[in-house]
């Protein structure tokens, strides 16, 4: 039985024109600067955000790493959502590792903090206190349903924060899917950020890679913390072959993965049991809560759909997700909804 892996965009395999790409690469020693893939790829990516420069890392969480370690000094503080990838899902990185000190502010539904709250965050110059460094954005936004933030907000917070002198890293590990979604350039979505990480192994379909973008004088700071880290890599221009193509040919396609998200929450909607928040799917996740009348949690109903040979992910104990990449196709969508149908009829009559 072929599976539907809907877990994440991560699960993404390369692309056929990736893998001839791959094979073909020409490639030096990246820790030199003597690799030419990674160097076309490194200037593609920063045109691609509109910065002056780019830096090939192997993950994205090295590439929030590496920005906030070439922001703050050891006791420094960086402002940052609760429900912020930083904050959640990267092993507490910018303290075990840099030091870092996190405030930690609410994100609200749209994926944003609250102006208000970020202004009440920034440290006053006291020898007591931290000094408040950076603000890290995130978008989409992953764990607030896929969400797109707009370019207004991100201005409004760089102009609160950079006359205190704060900079701003965006976490846009899906900012193309922020840019389909919003119809804005990718440019000026990242235009108010002193710098942005995106990945390519996510809807992007390279097997690996995250690119770190900025002004020069950042990344020739970042290229020093990436080899601190560990993340000085070889002859991976291999891994930018791909990377190349995931930004010439698999940008523009990421509207289709949207479209794909809101077929599959229209039918899934349709289903007893099943509820979906006012205004979703944003962009390529679809965020399920189970009705309160559903006497099972989501363990169980992803271990039955599993089964069936639909994966999903489970957020909590009342909330799945599914994520839609270039690896579903349209008749893949009735599929998900059949095993999903069968699962719930099952809950029902039991």
């Amino acid at each position: 039985m072929e599976k539907i892996d809907l877990r994440s965009d991560t699960v993404t395999q390369p692309t056929p024109a990736m893998r001839k790409a791959m094979a073909k690469a020409e490639v030096g020693d990246d820790v030199y600067g003597e690799d030419p893939t990674i160097n076309r790829l490194q200037e593609l990516a920063a045109n691609k955000v509109g910065k002056e420069a780019a830096l090939f890392v192997p993950s994205g969480t090295m590439g929030n790493l590496a920005a906030v370690l070439t922001h703050c000094g050891r006791g420094d503080e960086a402002i940052m959502g609760n429900l912020g990838h930083t904050f959640l899902f990267e092993a507490g990185g910018v303290s075990a590792l840099g030091g870092v000190f996190p405030s930690i502010l609410p994100n609200h539904a749209d994926g944003t903090m609250a102006l208000d709250d970020i202004r009440g965050a920034i440290r006053d110059d006291n020898v007591h206190h931290p000094i408040s460094r950076l603000v890290i954005l995130e978008n989409t936004h992953n764990r607030c349903g896929g969400v797109p933030v707009s370019v207004a907000y991100t201005r409004s917070v760089a102009a609160l924060v950079h006359p205190y002198g704060l900079k701003v890293h965006l976490d846009g590990a899906r900012i193309f899917n922020a840019s389909a979604a919003l119809n804005v350039d990718a440019r000026e979505l990242a235009a108010p950020a002193d710098s942005i990480t995106f990945c390519l192994s996510k809807g992007l379909c390279a097997p690996a890679g995250s690119l770190l973008c900025g002004s020069r004088d950042f990344i020739k700071n970042a290229r020093r913390i990436r080899k601190q880290l560990g993340g000085g890599m070889r002859q991976a221009g291999i891994l930018a072959a791909a990377g190349i193509i995931a930004l010439e040919q698999m940008v523009d396609r990421l509207e289709e993965d949207h479209i794909r998200a809101r077929h599959i929450a229209e039918k899934l909607t349709t289903i007893h049991g099943i509820e979906l928040d006012i205004g979703m799917p944003a962009s390529n996740m679809v965020f399920l809560k189970l009705a309160d009348t559903v006497k099972v949690n989501t363990d169980q109903v992803v271990s039955l759909l599993a089964e069936k040979g639909v994966l999903v992910g489970a957020v909590s104990p009342r909330k799945l997700r599914l994520v839609t990449h270039y690896w579903i196709r349209e008749e893949a969508v009735d599929q998900v909804f059949t095993a999903f149908r069968e699962v719930f009829l099952a809950f029902t009559h039991k």
